[in-house]
């Protein structure tokens, strides 16, 4: 445990989120997303919803605010305005630390070679179909600026 740090975030993304620079992106993926088939770097977090990894993820990294979109969502069933009810939530999370950000959606292959491209992977244990998420790191300003 550590103060000030979600418990959700044990060492494994810990280390993966400080490693990561400006413009990387990390992706969320449901349950049954091919995780392990598509990450270059995989965490897993079976029993932990996306939502919550999002949260937690979101109290320690910064959004990208240099360009138009930072977190993009699947388009379900290949319809961009399709919102699922986990995308629902996935929104909520991303809103509570970056209120201006909405989930840009990315239909079929586009969605899935940017979790393959991604800095890193976290395989949640969300069971909910389209719980996936992505998100590209911003820059950590220093202190007055």
């Amino acid at each position: 445990m550590l103060i000030g740090i979600d418990p959700v975030l044990g060492p494994d993304l810990l280390a993966m989120l400080r490693a990561m620079g400006h413009g990387d992106e990390i992706a969320i993926v449901d349950a049954n997303y091919p995780a392990v088939a598509d990450a270059r770097r995989l965490v897993r977090m079976d029993g932990i919803d996306a939502p919550r990894i999002v949260r937690a993820i979101l109290s320690v990294m910064p959004l990208d605010d240099f360009v138009e979109d930072s977190a993009f969502r699947p388009a379900a069933q290949n319809d961009v305005d399709r919102i699922e009810p986990v995308m629902v939530d996935l929104q909520d999370a991303v809103t509570a630390h970056a209120p201006q950000v909405r989930l840009k959606p990315l239909v079929g292959k586009p969605f899935y070679d940017r979790v393959r491209s991604a800095f890193g992977v976290v395989a949640s244990g969300e069971a909910r179909l389209y719980g996936n998420i992505i998100l590209r790191k911003g820059v950590i300003r220093p202190t007055g600026a």
